[in-house]
């Protein structure tokens, strides 16, 4: 049997440990959107499902520079911010878009349980890897961003089959040697990624708002902004490959 860590004492006030530990709450608050997230999700209340995913998502943004700022690890030495993210990451980013996808409809009724299956798994994978990024905090593979991958099957509302062909690739592409761009941490271009997400994110709310009924050009922004996301670092490599 393993042993049982012994608990490490932390220096610091009790003030300054018990905001260490506010911080973790904070980050755990994530799950409980999820849970709400889930509960839309059962009702079809498809937008406002990712209306709670988006709450969760600025909590996973903003956690971790609070985390830095109030020194959290050398406060909180006996609680793991890291373990915390990765198990509420896995319910946000993963399993409740996994039960979206399986459940919206959208598509092939004999595949939609096999695919399912193949979200979380490949999710939880993923989430294992130690090789999850690279060293200029480019992700490698798809990331596991359910959460997103739902959005835009809701979105575009293609045939079942070209839906199902869709996300069959994505789990592929989660262990396929590529890099994905992290929105925040990659350094390279960071000024027009951040203008990129902050229009993203506009509209996003405008298409939840309208319950996914958004025109053309909508649309064609949010796509092409994702393959933004997905393939500049391809795009970028192979333009130097070519200079050289």
């Amino acid at each position: 049997m393993n042993q049982i860590s012994q608990p490490i004492s932390a220096p610091g006030s009790a003030r300054m440990r018990l905001a260490a530990f506010g911080v973790h709450v904070f980050t755990a608050l994530g799950a409980g959107f999820a849970l709400i997230a889930m509960l839309e999700a059962v009702r079809e209340h498809w937008a406002n499902m990712f209306g709670w995913l988006g709450v969760a998502l600025i909590v996973d943004g903003i956690d971790g520079p609070i985390a830095r700022k109030l020194d959290v690890v050398r406060l909180q030495p006996n609680w793991s911010g890291e373990v915390l993210d990765l198990v509420v990451d896995f319910v946000t980013y993963v399993f409740v878009p996994a039960y979206a996808i399986t459940a919206s409809g959208l598509l092939l009724p004999l595949a939609a349980p096999l695919l399912g299956i193949g979200v979380v798994v490949s999710g939880a994978l993923y989430f294992a890897d130690k090789r999850m990024k690279v060293s200029d905090n480019h992700f490698r593979g798809f990331p596991a961003l359910w959460n997103a991958a739902a959005f835009y099957l809701f979105l575009l509302h293609w045939p079942p089959v070209w839906s199902s062909l869709g996300i069959a690739v994505l789990i592929v592409l989660t262990f396929a040697p590529f890099h994905t761009l992290h929105p925040v941490r990659v350094v390279r271009l960071r000024w027009l990624t951040l203008w990129l997400l902050a229009v993203w994110a506009g509209l996003a709310i405008y298409t939840l708002a309208c319950d996914f009924n958004v025109g053309v050009p909508i649309t064609a922004g949010l796509c092409f902004i994702a393959a933004y996301i997905v393939g500049s670092d391809a795009v970028i490599r192979r333009i130097k490959a070519f200079k050289a």
